[in-house]
């Protein structure tokens, strides 16, 4: 054999070697791909998971199931998700909570920005008060907070959990309006809107794709979007900043991971699928309905902006002195 022949032999030899993982391994995907969503289904995670993974599903003929795994403020899934092995079948769709929990739970057997490989940002919705029109009177901010300050411990508001968005979000409401409510935290928002909507709790401090189709129904009343602008899809809810408290201001946000070592052009491939379907009408129209925009961030990017988030909540956990219930 000459050297010419062997140097090509061992050029191509090497070219099937470094062959990206997919493609060593047949078309993405080859089978059906599990979604852990760490809350019990009704929430916010589950609002946006389902219809995103349900158009992914026809696009690419595969099916995408929603595995809910709820439980301790939704650290409980983020830990089996972390554990899960990287062959690009388990991907784990988290929230905003999950930048706050380094802050809230000391021994989280996971780390979010070590564990976990950045997909891509699926939605970002403001906080709503919504408050249970059978129970709260009041119909606009300035007439909640003056009831609140004549009854102090009156009222109770539901959370999905120690550390989540919605557990912060009464906190910082309390300080801001020097007001008292009792927290009660649930396994997570389907579980907490459930009792919401029944009367067994007052109000929530909720994300507005949870709170959406209850407000839509008038099952819920929407007192104050937390936020400079009045959320797509609700005009008639007036923001904080119109109702008197512009200091108040607070968001809540879903995103795609995929456990560390996960291929990256498996990462990148499902960015794609998503990125393909949320440039969709169908989805466009849906996220209006509940109540935002689809955002467009993706790989590295994603990456950024959940580290600036777990720096900014953890500022948020020591201002408000927030602790587990």
């Amino acid at each position: 054999m000459s050297a010419i022949t062997r140097r090509q032999l061992v050029t191509g030899t090497a070219a099937l070697v470094a062959l990206p993982f997919s493609h060593a391994q047949g078309a993405w995907p080859a089978k059906p791909v599990t979604i852990v969503v760490p809350f019990p289904p009704g929430g916010g995670t589950d609002a946006f998971a389902r219809p995103l993974f349900a158009v992914i599903t026809r696009n690419t003929g595969r099916q995408f199931v929603i595995d809910n795994k709820g439980g301790a403020g939704g650290t409980l899934g983020a830990g089996m998700a972390a554990k899960a092995a990287p062959d690009g079948y388990t991907f784990f769709m988290g929230a905003v909570h999950h930048s706050i929990a380094p802050s809230m739970y000391p021994k989280l057997d996971y780390d979010l920005e070590r564990d976990f490989v950045p997909v891509g940002l699926v939605s970002s919705v403001p906080q709503v008060v919504s408050v249970n029109p059978g129970r709260v009177q009041a119909r606009t901010l300035p007439e909640f907070i003056e009831f609140l300050r004549k009854n102090p411990g009156r009222l109770n508001y539901a959370s999905a959990g120690n550390g989540t968005s919605h557990h912060l979000a009464g906190e910082l409401f309390k300080i801001q309006t020097k007001t008292f409510i009792t927290h009660i935290p649930y396994r997570g928002a389907g579980p907490a809107l459930q009792d919401l909507v029944a009367g067994q709790v007052d109000l929530m401090f909720d994300g507005m794709g949870s709170s959406a189709g209850h407000l839509r129904a008038g099952r819920l009343r929407g007192i104050a979007v937390a936020s400079d602008k009045r959320a797509p899809g609700f005009p008639d809810i007036p923001t904080t900043a119109e109702s008197g408290l512009p200091s108040y201001k607070v968001g809540t946000w879903y995103g795609l991971w995929a456990p560390k070592g996960t291929p990256a052009d498996l990462v990148a491939a499902m960015g794609n699928e998503m990125k393909k379907a949320l440039g969709s009408d169908e989805l466009k129209t849906t996220w209006t309905s509940l109540g935002t925009e689809p955002p467009n961030l993706y790989g590295a990017d994603f990456g950024k902006f959940v580290s600036a988030e777990v720096k900014r909540w953890a500022e948020v956990v020591k201002t408000s002195g927030a602790k587990l219930d």
